[in-house]
């Protein structure tokens, strides 16, 4: 599983009050792929995927689990339309926090300004494996990679997903699944 940061903790009792902890349904949209990111989340139990409408297709780019952080950085810095839907794979518990919260603990503490960077910077290294991946690798090698890197994937999350997120169709993951 990715190794994450947690957040500073030792200041739970001063910035708890900014976090809202939700309950979510699997299957749940937290931000549309259009809409601009009002909040993010760390997740405390579940998991989060990250995917894009490709011309009536919906393709998962990116999983994330417990003890990881997850938003649409650019839209929520920003204020632009996001470029991907964020939606509950299973149910999921996560701390939502807003904007305004999030500039209040920055502005306060300097340690969540460390673990912010921490986070994107995991998230441009995720990237950057990926899409080399997708450029030297066959769709069996990447499963073989995932299987190997991030098993919790395939034990927890749904086949069309990883499919998607593989860049194959579900009969193509099965037809690799038969043959590994």
């Amino acid at each position: 599983m990715p190794t994450q940061r947690t957040p500073p903790t030792t200041d739970w009792d001063k910035y708890g009050h900014l976090f809202k902890e939700m309950h979510i349904p699997a299957k749940t949209v937290l931000l549309q792929e259009g809409d601009v990111s009002k909040y993010g989340y760390y997740i405390k139990e579940g998991c989060l995927r990250l995917w894009f409408n490709n011309k009536g297709k919906d393709v998962t780019f990116q999983l994330f689990f417990e003890n990881e952080a997850v938003s649409s950085i650019e839209s929520f810095r920003s204020g632009e339309p996001s470029l991907f839907t964020i939606e509950s794979v299973e149910h999921s518990t996560v701390y939502a926090i807003s904007k305004k919260a999030y500039a209040e603990i920055f502005l306060n503490d300097p340690a969540y300004d460390a673990f912010l960077r921490d986070i994107i910077y995991q998230r441009l290294s995720h990237y950057s494996r990926l899409f080399m991946s997708y450029i030297k690798n066959t769709p069996e090698e990447r499963y073989r990679e995932l299987l190997k890197n991030s098993p919790h994937i395939i034990k927890r999350v749904p086949q069309h997903y990883i499919a998607s997120y593989l860049g194959i169709t579900s009969v193509s993951l099965s037809r690799i699944r038969n043959r590994v």
